[in-house]
Parts: C-alpha cells; sequence; structure tokens
C-alpha cells in the first residue's frame, strides 16, 4: 500500500504528463486538473478505508485465536459438530476423556466415540434437534480408546442459520462414571452405619423416565435404603403399569419423547377423581430452568433436578410416602 505522501509524487507525475499532451489548452487542462484532483481524493479515502479494514481484520484474527486459546484448553470437554454429529472442532479436554490425539477427532462422526448400545439413541436425540430449543441435555456412554466405557452427561446448544436450520452443535461432555461410583459408595458406607430411615423399608417406588441411565441411577440410590422400585421408559407404560401396580410414590421425569410428565400427571389425577385414591408424585428434571411451579399446577407434589445428592431422592420418597400415611 503507497503511502500518503508517494501517492501525491504519483497524481503529480500523471499531471505533468497531461500538461505536457495538451500543451496551450488551459480550459482543457483546468478540467483535466479538476478531475485529477478528485480522484486523488476519492483514491486517499479508499486507502484510509482500506487501512480501517485491515485493523478491524486484525483485531477479529486476534479475537479469533483468544476464542481457540480458550476453547482448546477450557477445562470442561468439548466440541462442534455439524447438524448430523460430524465432529468440526475438539478441544483438548475431549481427546484427553476419549484418550486419542486432539487431530484424530476432527473429520470424524461423534457416533463412532458411542457405545455401540447406545447409537440408535444418540441418533434419535440428533434427529429431534431440529424440533429443540435451548440447551438439550442427554446421558450416553462413550468409549475411551484401550479403556471401559463411560457414563457421560452431553449439555448440546444449538446454533441456527438465519433459515432456521441447525449449523453448528456445541455439545460440552461431562464424565458421570467416576462420581456415580462415589456417589454409589457413600451411599452403601451409609446403609452400613445403619443410618436408613427403617420406615423406608418396603415402600414401593415407580420411575417414569426415558435414560435408562437415570433409571438405574435412581434405582441403585432407593434400593439401598431398602425402597423397592420398578421402572418404565415412557408415560404410556406407566399407566399400563399403574393398572397392575400400587406403588407409594411415583416419579416421573418431565419432558420425554411423545407423551410427557405433565400429560402423565393430568391423567393419573384424571383416574382418580374418578375411582379415588391418591399417588404422591414427583417431578424429576435434568433442565435447571423447568418451571417448578407448572410441575405443581399439572399435580405433583415435589420438584427434584436429577443432579442433586442421593439423599434428596431419599428425602423426597421418604415425605411423600409420609404426606400420604398422614390423617388429613
Amino acid at each position: 500500500m503507497m503511502s500518503d505522501e508517494q501517492i501525491r509524487q504519483h497524481f503529480q507525475v500523471i499531471r505533468q504528463q497531461i500538461a505536457a499532451q495538451l500543451g496551450e489548452d488551459t480550459a482543457g487542462w483546468r478540467e483535466v486538473d479538476a478531475a485529477l484532483e478528485d480522484l486523488q481524493v476519492i483514491y486517499e479515502q479508499m486507502q484510509a478505508s482500506l487501512e480501517a479494514i485491515e485493523e478491524v481484520e486484525a483485531e477479529l484474527f486476534q479475537r479469533q485465536q483468544d476464542y481457540q486459546d480458550l476453547f482448546q484448553f477450557f477445562p470442561i470437554a468439548s466440541l462442534i459438530t455439524n447438524a448430523n454429529g460430524l465432529i468440526l472442532d475438539a478441544n483438548q479436554a475431549i481427546a484427553q476423556l476419549l484418550n486419542v490425539p486432539y487431530s484424530y477427532l476432527v473429520g470424524k462422526p461423534l457416533a463412532v466415540f458411542v457405545a455401540e448400545k447406545d447409537r440408535a439413541r444418540f441418533r434419535t436425540h440428533l434427529n429431534r434437534l431440529s424440533q429443540s430449543e435451548g440447551i438439550q441435555t442427554w446421558h450416553t456412554r462413550l468409549c475411551p480408546r484401550d479403556s471401559e466405557p463411560i457414563l457421560t452427561e452431553f449439555q448440546v446448544a444449538i446454533a441456527r442459520d438465519i433459515e432456521g436450520r441447525i449449523e453448528r452443535l456445541r455439545i460440552g461432555v461431562y464424565n458421570l462414571s467416576q462420581s456415580q461410583a462415589a456417589l454409589a459408595s457413600l451411599v452403601a458406607r451409609t446403609s452400613v452405619a445403619s443410618q436408613i430411615p427403617q420406615p423406608l423399608d418396603g415402600l414401593q417406588v415407580l420411575v417414569v423416565d426415558d435414560d435408562m441411565d437415570v433409571r438405574e441411577f435412581v434405582t441403585m440410590v432407593l434400593e439401598t435404603h431398602g425402597i423397592g422400585v420398578r421402572t418404565v421408559a415412557s408415560a404410556a407404560a406407566a399407566l399400563e403399569e399403574l393398572e397392575r401396580f400400587r406403588p407409594d410414590v411415583l416419579i416421573s421425569d418431565l419432558r420425554m419423547p411423545g407423551e410427557d410428565g405433565y400429560s402423565l400427571i393430568r391423567r393419573i389425577r384424571e383416574r382418580e377423581a374418578e375411582q379415588g385414591g391418591h399417588l404422591p408424585a414427583a417431578a424429576i428434571t435434568a433442565y435447571l430452568d423447568e418451571d417448578k411451579a407448572k410441575a405443581i399446577a399439572a399435580g405433583f407434589e415435589a420438584h427434584l433436578h436429577k443432579l442433586v445428592q442421593p439423599s434428596e431422592w431419599v428425602k423426597m420418597v421418604a415425605q411423600l410416602a409420609r404426606q400420604a400415611s398422614s390423617p388429613e
């Protein structure tokens, strides 16, 4: 790019060459000189604009580098994929979690790292994202290289283009296997220490959740405290189970494919209005923004986030069972 002085010299040479050609044509020279003056001003303005653009580009490049560095060394395992789950970018934390080089991840389908038994459900989750809003959460087992499968939680943020189509998925991956093992050990030690309230022995609970990992975890926590547990994966299955089984407490996920937890509890309360009886029920959710008031209004008596301590699950069941047995 030429400096201001070089620009002036360049136009001066042009003037001299044109003046030599025009000779004594003074009127013609004035017109040409005025046009050259305007052209020089325009050129200088363009030069200034280009310099400003270069400064902006340099700043944007630096910000992009800063973002990339932050992403790469972010402690939470993170991925960026397209709508079909093809990995576009990944950070060091997810590479360590999967025990593979960072360069190996980019360009691979995320599904190849998902446990074979979980792949169909994983693809189902991906397909549902086109109709979803906000952060989506689900659990799946990943297979690190040369290691046993691990239970993880995916938190998926959806980036769309101006037409509303999915452009990118930003996925945070949380390793739940270590925390689950620690919680199981804690629950077992509590049991051995005979800290289980005796009234819980013999209680029966029906758990409704489309996530197999959640069903297994809740079963482990409650059965360790002497509570009998049956589990189903859908609202329809829950209604069928209630035809032949009368639990003391119902625990139901709110967001499930097909009929959700809100619809399930409304149908249960409608049955009770016709047939009598009352089943204490608690709503559970993996979403921090899930509306507790909405769940209570639908017919639940309690509302619990899935990531609370195991003791909170037990306490909730005990309270609901106690309320049901207390005289009004």
